[in-house]
This record gives structure tokens, C-alpha cells and sequence, in this order.
């Protein structure tokens, strides 16, 4: 068996989270996953040895400087960025998308448009929706209920000489598609607007390459992707340059990407990225990527995906093989483009009583709308407290998957009972 066919190496993978246990299992890794062992080390690495202010001329001051900025050398590996000044570091995507949204204000004049879209979490609605009260005008790009996609042929009428900006999620937290962010960014690009892209759900799964797709912003939580609680945006380097600045008065237009970074970023944490990049890159040694860290990276996602490919299947096909349930999103994973997170609802039972109840089984799944809410509302899904949602990576196992519905089938049962 090659290399590109042999199964996921799980004893590596365990080996490599120490917060794996055997007594529960991990299936809400949507709402933050756990962190590799590596960029705990590199968090007690700077601590320990690095914990001072950057900027310094004594040589600890030059230390920590040079940990930021291996931090930022591994955001450039991991996204495919031209330069490490293009990643800016913050806690949160949250966070970072509305320093992004204050920082462009000044861009926008009355009258300019913004397109967001109904599939989005809140954290890539509200700040743009909160320019409004600057003139802005904020038009929604409409999800289309009967396949669950964005269509451009739903983008295009909404788009005019006055759009500036358009808003979109690589892949919703709800419905685990993959989103066609390049081709979205060549028909917006070609209009003469910018594209942001949310990639909170994205970045666990799979290869993220902003250089080939072109994209302007692109922000996802590193807390999502076996970090600690942080996060990174990646900006073309001549838009960052061109936005205002968030620091102090004398952090100038070129001090990228400082002048987005008030109070500066966590320095230990952002050096953590640099233990993730490391373990990325050897997991895909062990599956015969060679070279760079970028092309064993590269190597690492075509294993992961298919680990999650076989997680996404088994259960949805548990699901589809029930006549109580309801998938919300695409049933099917058509060429390996829907992560393995998992939103369904069942007939007639409250999802938060059958979550809970799953928590006696040693299961962690979670409800509700996951800050999604305008998207589970639009959809009609917001009664009985929301959707279940399973979201696995690609630590989880098949064996845990069947554990899952196992217990979902003697819950379901009770409830209807």
C-alpha cells in the first residue's frame, strides 16, 4: 500500500495530544480542538526562557523577538502568504474581524456596499453589519435552501459599481461544505471589490494556499486547528499597508503588521504556531511527503482528509439510513468537500435534551446555533433548541463514530418512548 493510500498513522496522532482521553471522546472540535503537543512546548519554551518585552537590545529582548517572529514564518507556511508580515495575530477570529472592519472604516464612504451572507457565523456579519451606521449599505448574499450553496448567480445581482467589499465563509460551521473561495474571488475580483473570507471551519481540514485562491483577508482560530486560544489573519501585504492603523499614533502606515496588533500580540502563543507547523510537517513525513515543510504539510492534509473522509461517511450514513432525522446540509460527501461537521436534528426530541444526555455516555457533542444564528433561523432549524452538531478531526476514529450512534440509538429511543 502506497504512501497516499495507507490509513492515517493514529499512533502518531494520539501520541501527539496529550489531552486525548480515553474516558471521553472529542466530537465538538468545531468549538475548539485539542491542542498538539508541540505548540504547548514552544508556549513553556518562551516562558521559561524567552518572557520579555520585544525590542530590546540585550539578547532575552532579541530571543523573544525572534520567537514572534518564527511565529509568524509558520502563519506564512501554513496559509502559503508571500511574507510573514502578512500574518497579524490576535485572540480570536472574532476579534481580528472587527479590527479588520475598524481598521477599513475610513475606506468605506456613504453609499459604498458590503455583501455578507446568510451561511456566515456572526463574527463575519456583525462588524461589517455595524457600518451602517456610517452610510455603509450591507446586502446578504441568500443561501439556496434546496442544495444548501452559495451561488454566484445569487451573488451577481446584488453586486454593483458601489460594492466594496464581499464577505464569505470558506465553510459553514452548520453545514460542513466547502465553499469555492477561489472562484468566488476571481468573480468578485473581477468586479472591482475585495473578498474576506472566513476560515474558522476550514483550517483543521484541509490545505489552506491564499496565494493560489487569491483571496484578500482570510482569518481562522488557531484554537480550531490544535493551537492554544489565538488567532490569525492573513492580509495581502499592500492592503495591510493601506489600512488604518489600531496602535499608537507614531506606529506609521508601514508598521505591518504591529500597527493592527495594540498592546502587541501574545508572543507565546503566537510562537505556539510554530509547534503546530512542526507537527503538521511530520505527520506528513510519515506519509511520504518530502522536502519543505510546506510540501510534507501538504502530504499531512491529504491524510488527514482521508481519515475525515471515512468519519463523515460512516455517519452519514447512520443518518441517511433513519426516517427520524434530518441532515441539515448536503447528504453526501461529493469529491471530499464536506468536512466532518455534522449538524442533524431529530424528529419530535429537543437537541439539547439529547445532547446532554449524551454527556452520561462520555461523549462531547454540543447545540444550538452556534453563533450561526442567523442561518439556523433562516432556515427554520431554531426550534426544539436548535441542531446537534458532531464535529470530528482527524484524531477522531471510526470506532468512536460507531460509539456515537450507538448511544444516539438508545437516546433517540428513550426520548420517543
Amino acid at each position: 500500500m502506497t504512501d497516499t493510500q495507507r490509513p492515517l498513522d493514529m499512533e502518531f496522532v494520539h501520541s501527539q495530544f496529550p489531552g486525548l482521553r480515553d474516558d471521553w471522546v472529542f466530537f465538538d472540535n468545531a468549538g475548539g480542538s485539542q491542542t498538539v503537543q508541540g505548540a504547548v512546548d514552544r508556549i513553556t519554551e518562551f516562558l521559561f526562557e524567552r518572557n520579555v518585552q520585544i525590542g530590546g537590545s540585550y539578547a532575552v529582548s532579541q530571543a523573544a523577538a525572534e520567537a514572534l517572529m518564527k511565529g509568524r514564518e509558520a502563519g506564512q507556511t501554513l496559509v502559503n502568504a508571500a511574507r510573514p508580515e502578512e500574518i497579524v495575530f490576535g485572540p480570536s477570529t472574532t476579534a481580528l474581524l472587527q479590527t479588520l472592519a475598524a481598521a477599513m472604516r475610513s475606506q468605506f464612504q456613504p453609499g459604498d456596499e458590503i455583501i455578507v451572507t446568510m451561511a456566515d457565523h456572526e463574527s463575519n456579519i456583525g462588524p461589517w453589519d455595524r457600518l451602517r451606521e456610517f452610510g455603509v449599505v450591507v446586502k446578504f448574499w441568500p443561501l439556496d435552501r434546496d442544495n444548501y450553496r452559495l451561488r454566484l448567480e445569487d451573488l451577481e445581482p446584488l453586486m454593483t459599481d458601489r460594492t466594496r467589499l464581499v464577505c464569505v465563509t470558506h465553510v459553514s460551521n452548520i453545514l460542513g461544505k466547502v465553499n469555492p473561495v477561489a472562484e468566488i474571488a476571481d468573480f468578485v475580483h473581477a468586479r472591482g471589490a475585495k473578498i474576506c473570507v472566513d476560515a474558522v471551519a476550514y483550517a483543521p481540514h484541509r490545505l489552506i494556499d491564499v496565494r493560489a485562491w487569491d483571496v484578500d483577508y482570510y482569518v481562522f482560530s488557531l484554537y480550531k486547528a490544535y493551537g492554544p486560544h489565538m488567532a490569525l489573519m492573513y492580509g495581502k501585504y499592500d492592503l495591510l499597508r493601506e489600512l488604518d492603523g489600531l496602535y499608537h499614533y507614531f506606529y506609521g502606515k508601514d508598521k505591518v503588521p504591529g500597527k493592527l496588533e495594540p498592546g502587541n500580540p501574545n508572543y507565546e502563543l503566537a510562537y505556539s504556531t510554530y509547534g503546530i507547523v512542526d507537527y503538521l510537517a511530520a505527520l506528513g513525513a510519515r506519509h511520504g511527503g518530502t522536502g519543505d515543510r510546506r510540501s510534507r504539510i501538504k502530504a499531512a492534509y491529504a491524510a488527514i482528509t482521508r481519515q475525515e473522509d471515512l468519519l463523515t461517511e460512516r455517519l452519514l450514513g447512520w443518518l441517511n439510513a433513519r426516517n427520524d432525522v434530518h441532515v441539515i446540509g448536503e447528504t453526501a460527501n461529493e469529491d471530499s468537500t464536506r468536512v466532518p461537521t455534522i449538524s442533524f436534528k431529530f424528529a419530535g426530541a429537543d437537541s439539547g435534551a439529547v445532547a446532554r444526555a449524551m454527556d452520561d455516555y462520555g461523549i462531547a457533542i454540543r447545540f444550538g446555533d452556534f453563533h450561526s444564528r442567523r442561518l439556523v433561523e433562516d432556515l427554520g432549524e431554531d426550534g426544539n433548541n436548535g441542531v446537534l452538531r458532531v464535529s470530528m478531526v482527524h484524531y477522531n476514529t471510526v470506532e468512536q463514530v460507531d460509539r456515537l450512534t450507538a448511544a444516539l440509538s438508545e437516546i433517540v429511543a428513550g426520548v420517543a418512548a
